[in-house]
């Protein structure tokens, strides 16, 4: 290529795309490396470097400096360090002569110029919509595919509505004006796009900005959102003003707010939550009106086994399951729901196993053992730490005796605790020999999978869920798993 050809093109493509002169030659010296790599060996390292004020250029090829008594040195892509002079696993480098352009070369530069033009023109457009990201944007349908539909969002400037991405039944034609909202997102092989979004949470929270001026004002804020796009959503807000009701606000007068924010979504059903520091609590009001009777938490699997009556379970659990998931991803804890006479056996029977333990551990009787539980002893540690009174009033003994019940409960507690880390780490041993890395182990045991049983449990799309794994690998580590149960 002439070099007055190559400033020529910088020029026009720069004009004509509004893209950067550096962008463009950049581009160009990549389309001619490319180009010329045809006459050189394959494995070949070339580059092309452009001067920016003539339109000169120069072409390189580059080496790795590697022993030569290495199996995988190859003279096309290595060299010595005696030929090169340079230290191993530099790079060596050497001007070759420029390859002559005919017409294959020129054809094959100008693709990979165009393709670089392309890919930085969408990187610019991109850019300038950056500040949008997740925001609510207004469109016009412009094609509609088998897969897509195409949405101009201004300045002709067009984003992608996957169809999966759309409201149950929602149908849309050219021409039709829509409001979604912007996702930047990386597509493999296509670097950044424009994708819009009908279903995702913050679909409901923009729309909430434009309907309740509060929240513009950050006088209420929406700190949850959980979805079922096209059929029931739960947010939960705050106020930061004593004097104004987040739900009242968000409702409206005769529910005039929330309602058109529902006919946008399809009559999508939404209920608004009073938000909670405490994640029971915030259980408690995303579960309203079904009325919670008790909560039993594990912080360590942050799970919760709820204590419903009868006459509320079915109100709590809803649908499908639809309202007791949707709380669970509100809060963020995994929430299982039990009748208030399961809940009730369920501690006649932890009571029953704690009273044979102090019996057994503590050298006490079983009056003795019973009267510690009805007083509100339930653990070791209770026991080991209580208030001296509160101890002799529940068994009625000398203060000498109490002494005693203390340190042998102290002593039971640390036996169980000591316990439970070695059962712990052992089944950590279990999952790692199973092939679990160790930032995978962090991932199972944050999801409460936390022994070679809870993996045997799973099925490979589950176990696919929590971690970055093939199908193949899945179903094998399983198998392995439950290879336990068939030696047994």
């Amino acid at each position: 290529m002439e070099s007055i050809e190559i400033l020529a093109v910088v020029e026009s493509v720069s004009n004509e795309k509004g893209i950067e002169d550096g962008i463009i030659f950049g581009a160009l010296e990549t389309a001619i490396a490319s180009a010329s790599l045809r006459h050189f060996h394959e494995d070949a390292d070339i580059s092309v470097s452009i001067d920016r004020s003539t339109g000169e250029y120069s072409t390189h090829r580059h080496w790795l400096v590697a022993e030569e008594d290495s199996e995988d040195f190859h003279k096309e892509t290595h060299i010595s360090q005696s030929d090169s002079e340079l230290n191993l696993g530099d790079t060596f480098s050497k001007d070759v002569e420029n390859i002559p352009f005919g017409r294959i070369e020129t054809q094959a530069a100008r693709q990979v110029m165009m393709q670089k033009v392309r890919e930085a023109e969408r990187d610019t457009i991109v850019a300038m919509f950056k500040a949008q990201n997740n925001t609510l944007m207004n469109g016009t349908v412009k094609r509609v595919t088998r897969d897509n539909i195409i949405v101009e969002i201004g300045n002709d400037v067009e984003a992608i509505l996957p169809r999966d991405q759309l409201l149950p039944g929602e149908i849309y034609k050219i021409n039709d004006r829509m409001r979604a909202v912007l996702q930047i997102r990386e597509i493999e092989g296509r670097g950044s796009q424009l994708m819009l979004s009908r279903t995702c949470p913050e679909m409901v929270t923009e729309l909430f900005k434009i309907e309740v001026p509060e929240i513009g004002e950050d006088i209420i804020e929406i700190r949850g959102i959980a979805r079922d796009a096209g059929s029931r959503s739960k947010i939960t807000v705050k106020t930061n003003d004593g004097r104004i009701d987040p739900v009242g606000a968000c409702v409206g007068m005769r529910g005039s707010r929330v309602q058109s924010v529902s006919g946008e979504l399809g009559n999508e059903r939404i209920d608004i939550i009073i938000y909670d520091d405490s994640p029971a609590q915030m259980v408690i009001n995303s579960l309203a009106p079904a009325k919670v009777e008790s909560i039993v938490m594990d912080e360590d699997s942050r799970s919760m086994e709820l204590a419903v009556n009868e006459e509320n379970l079915a109100l709590a659990i809803g649908a499908r399951g639809q309202n007791i998931r949707l709380a669970s991803r509100l809060v963020g804890w995994e929430l299982n729901i039990i009748s208030s006479n399961e809940a009730e056996a369920k501690e006649r029977v932890v009571e029953a196993e704690f009273q044979a333990k102090l019996m057994e551990s503590l050298t006490l009787n079983e009056q003795e053992a019973e009267s510690l539980i009805r007083g509100g002893f339930l653990t070791f540690d209770d026991i080991a730490y209580a208030d001296d009174e509160k101890l002799l009033s529940a068994l009625e003994i000398l203060p000498e005796r109490a002494e005693e019940i203390k340190a042998a409960a102290a002593d039971a507690a640390l036996m169980e605790a000591m316990g439970e880390i070695t059962l712990e780490e052992s089944n950590l041993e279990s999952l790692t020999e199973l092939g679990f890395t160790e930032v995978e182990l962090d991932t199972l045991t944050s999801k409460a999978i936390k022994s070679m049983d809870d993996i045997a449990e799973l099925a490979v799309d589950e176990l696919q869920e929590i971690i970055e794994i093939d199908e193949k690998k899945a179903a094998d580590i399983i198998m392995k798993a439950r290879a336990s149960w068939f030696n047994e």
